[in-house]
């Protein structure tokens, strides 16, 4: 067994401005500014969750070229009309290539990642999707002394549950326990018609708020909402 650790928690959304409604609708905060990924084409925004972990805001970088494979987290399926969601999640281990190769289901091949000065190893599918529908996680190892969340601004958020909804629970409940995740993350099961989804329960100034939901609709706020 391994002992890996939740490091982030993904929102995919057709742009950085929705993703950030989203957010400041279900927890009530603002994220901070993030940066660009050129190996994927992609951006992002952020929101500190601990001194190692956070929760990204990521969409398609319009100002970026078009990468030459598909992009991570699913993130070419988004259209103009696409809501944002609680789509993914990324677990922190010491050695990636050794995890990929002890564990039970495929998560994709190990690739060199960059964001400004920051370095990573992370494991994505080559047609990007989102292995078991999101529920299962994706792999990331630092190239760095410190954990990048030290250096967020603190919102005074912080995960208390993860949940994952999945048609196959035992198989879900495998690969959490080979990798060491069994009490990190509650493991719930679906009817075979419903499609995977997870549910992060966040304690924030404004008390324990809620996001991801299956096919959660977002009512689009009469404010203007702009980006801190």
């Amino acid at each position: 067994m391994f002992h890996c650790q939740i490091d982030h928690l993904v929102v995919t959304a057709p742009t950085l401005e929705r993703g950030a409604e989203l957010v400041f609708q279900s927890l009530g905060v603002e994220l901070q500014a993030g940066g660009e990924h050129p190996h994927m084409g992609t951006h992002n925004l952020l929101l500190r969750l601990g001194d190692s972990l956070y929760l990204e805001v990521i969409a398609a970088n319009p100002n970026a070229a078009k990468p030459q494979r598909p992009r991570w987290f699913s993130l070419d399926e988004q259209n103009p009309e696409s809501e944002p969601r609680l789509a993914a999640w990324v677990v922190r281990t010491d050695n990636i290539q050794a995890t990929c190769a002890g564990i039970s289901e495929s998560l994709g091949d190990v690739e060199v990642m960059t964001r400004g000065s920051l370095q990573w190893r992370i494991t994505v599918p080559a047609d990007g999707s989102r292995p078991l529908g999101g529920v299962a996680p994706a792999l990331i190892e630092w190239q760095a002394a410190e954990h990048p969340a030290l250096k967020m601004r603190s919102t005074g958020c912080s995960l208390l549950r993860l949940e994952a909804f999945h048609p196959e629970e035992m198989r879900v409940c495998a690969l959490f326990g080979i990798l060491g995740l069994e009490q990190a993350v509650q493991v719930l099961p679906l009817s075979s018609s419903e499609g995977p989804y997870l549910v992060a329960h966040i304690n924030t100034p404004n008390g324990v708020r809620t996001i991801g939901a299956p096919n959660r609709r977002l009512e689009r706020t009469r404010e203007s909402f702009s980006l801190p």
